[in-house]
Formats: structure tokens, sequence, C-alpha cells
């Protein structure tokens, strides 16, 4: 039987630098064919080390150009993972246009469409930055009512995929928090920075009233691999919009009490403040913790709690 072809679009960000470790470490018991896509800047070498097998691909989703590179030297892919996106939700409200391109995937859409047999499973990530905020654990089936651009672009992306796709999965992830990556990400990690700012002995301020599920990025990679093979082992067509979170609702303040909880820094440190004091050239929503009930249900994966997340993410800093 052929390996089975996987290819991640956006596998120089975070999430997925995560995941084609992932797929890399389990080739020898589960072996696929992996890819992945870059735009921005080359695949460093430190990520081309870790996964040798794997192809590498510069795509540009707004315009598309990129993918028949993709059908003429690695094939039809059996699965998609999106992790590509405009998420910066303040650069999103800056440029409007480039935040719609990017997060309504419709190149990506459009080449899976060409095609012959439409027989990919699309695994989209999206955001809980799609809910209002103005409740405590959304469900799958609440409104949605974003109040910023960036969680508007995932809106239509989400309606622009189960409107042109047969089989899809689309997770609305939470904050994903975890080790750093094999090349590091430029992006600041919650977590590694919480612990930087208070090892200093610095006192920080905090939200004390925004509330998110922040996700352990390893319980992401096995939603997503989970999905890959129940996909490619049943073959049954899926449309499954899932809430990826963390079982815990924490602010911003909690999350770095937790930190210096582990870490036995003094608690003094954390100044909790109202996000309401600060303007971030955003409209951030107040609560869109999530309700994971479904995601345990379909899948039988319980992500870790919170506290946990924390313990592993800085152990690994510490062993690297």
């Amino acid at each position: 039987m052929s390996k089975k072809r996987v290819l991640v679009v956006g596998g120089t960000g975070y999430l997925g630098q995560h995941l084609l470790k992932r797929l890399s470490e389990i080739q020898s018991t589960n072996p696929h064919d992996v890819s992945f896509t870059y735009h921005s800047n080359p695949p460093p070498q430190p990520l081309l080390k870790a996964i040798p097998q794997a192809l590498a691909f510069h795509v540009d989703l707004r315009t598309g150009h990129g993918f028949d590179a993709i059908s003429q030297a690695f094939g039809q892919p059996h699965v998609v993972v999106n992790c590509a996106a405009l998420s910066v939700p303040r650069t999103c409200e800056m440029d409007p246009t480039a935040a719609m391109s990017i997060n309504m995937p419709s190149a990506l859409v459009k080449w899976l469409s060409s095609f012959t047999e439409n027989n990919t499973l699309l695994i989209h990530l999206s955001t809980d930055q799609v809910y209002e905020g103005v409740k405590s654990f959304y469900k799958e089936d609440d409104e949605t009512v974003p109040v910023n651009v960036y969680g508007r672009s995932k809106v239509e992306g989400e309606q622009f995929i189960s409107a042109n796709c047969s089989n899809f999965a689309i997770l609305r992830s939470s904050i994903i928090f975890g080790p750093q990556t094999v090349s590091p990400v430029p992006k600041s990690l919650p977590i590694q920075w919480m612990d930087s700012v208070l090892s200093k002995g610095d006192k920080m301020e905090f939200f004390h009233d925004e509330f998110r599920c922040p996700v352990y990025v390893k319980d992401v990679v096995t939603v997503i691999l989970t999905l890959t093979d129940k996909w490619i082992s049943e073959g049954k067509q899926m449309q499954v919009l899932l809430n990826i979170g963390g079982p815990d609702r924490v602010s911003r303040a909690q999350m770095a009490e937790a930190v210096a909880h582990i870490r036995g820094y003094n608690n003094s440190l954390i100044t909790p403040v109202s996000a309401s004091t600060v303007d971030r050239g955003v409209k951030s929503p107040a609560d869109i913790s999530m309700d994971i009930s479904k995601l345990i249900q379909t899948l039988g994966i319980s992500p870790i709690p919170f506290g946990d997340g924390v313990r592993l993410t800085l152990a690994a800093e510490a062993g690297s």
C-alpha cells in the first residue's frame, strides 16, 4: 500500500513546525509522505534537518502561485492541514485586505477542487476570536459575532470552506502554548514571555478580565493526527467543526500566576488590571472561553490542564 500524503500549509509557523516534527517522529510506526509550504522566509536549516524526508514548497496563498509545483512533485495530498494565517489581531486591523486574502483560503480550496477525485481532507485552523466574548464556554453552534477584523476574516474562511468543500474539519483554537519550535519562531510565546518578565523580578500588569482556554500545542497536534488517521483508515467524508481549547478558563493574570507558582516567583510581581485600561489598537473579546465537550465526545481526546501544560513547557525550555 502506498504511503498517504500529508501537506502542511504554513509549515514554518509555530503549530506547523510542531506538527511536522511529530509527523517525522512517527515515521517508523505510521509512515506518511510529508510536504509543507512556506511563504515569507526560506525554511530554516534546523527545521529541514529535523524533518529530512519532507518536501518544501514556496506558495503564495493570496494568488495560489506555487500550488502547481506541489501537484507535479508531490501529487494530490490525502490530507491538507492549513496552519497558515495572518493571526495578529492588530496587524489584521491595519490591513483588512491582507487578512481576508490569507485567512479565507480561496486559492487553496480552488487548487484542491482542480483534482479529478475530490477526496482530500482539509483540516483548517480557525480561532476562538469568531465568538463575541459576552459569556463563558461558547459551544460550536453558538452564533459567531466577531468584534475585530481577525475574527471576521476567520468566520469568512470557515463559511467559504463549508460552502466549497465536501470533506473538512474546522478547528477553532484558543491560544496555543508550549515549548519553542525546532527553529525558533519570531513571535513571542506566552508562557516563555511571562517567565522571562517575572524572572527579572519586575512588576508587570496582566489583564484580569479577559478569559481564554489556552491549549497545549501537543494536544492540538494530537487532534490533527487523529483526524488524519480517521480519514485515512475509514475514508468516510467528514464535515466537522470543533472547539480546540484546554479545559481551564483563565485570564492573563491567572496564566501569569500559574507560571509564578511553578517557578516560585513572588505573586506580588503580578498587577491585575482591566483590559479596558489599555488601547491595543484593536477591539478584543472579553470572554471567549470554549466548551470542548464535543471534541472529547467526537475524538476521545481530553486536552491537559493549563498548569500541567505550563510545567511541561518550562521543563522543555530548561532541557533545551
